[in-house]
């Protein structure tokens, strides 16, 4: 099975990221053989931004990135919206990758699920 999920909200201020994440964690822990991919684009792509810290007790949207990764998951981060925020230059979050539409569009094409936040 291909999982696919969509983030389009910034990391913090609604849920919509921490809740992603979490269901991309869960399907790597409910279903070991899915292929699970997180896209982040519009301010979605904040969530790539490493080193942040968080008040003891709050989510921190990096530890679940790493974890989606370290699980096999795959991380890619929309160029277009990237440099129209001003992160051209920014290090991302280690394994996140850039990525455009076409490599989205062939994602959405081939996933079995497809959630968007």
């Amino acid at each position: 099975m291909k999982v696919l999920i969509i983030i389009n909200d910034a990391p913090y201020g609604t849920e919509k990221a921490w809740n992603a994440l979490r269901i991309a964690m869960q399907f790597q822990k409910d279903f070991q053989s899915a292929e699970v991919r997180v896209f982040l684009m519009a301010d979605g792509v904040f969530c790539s931004i490493p080193n942040e810290t968080t008040p003891i007790g709050l989510y921190n949207i990096e530890h679940m990135i790493e974890a989606v990764l370290q699980k096999g998951g795959t991380v890619r981060f929309c160029t277009t919206c990237g440099e129209a925020r001003g992160l051209k230059n920014m290090k991302l979050i280690e394994g996140v990758e850039w990525s455009g539409m076409k490599e989205l569009t062939q994602w959405i094409a081939d996933s079995d699920k497809v959630i968007n936040y």
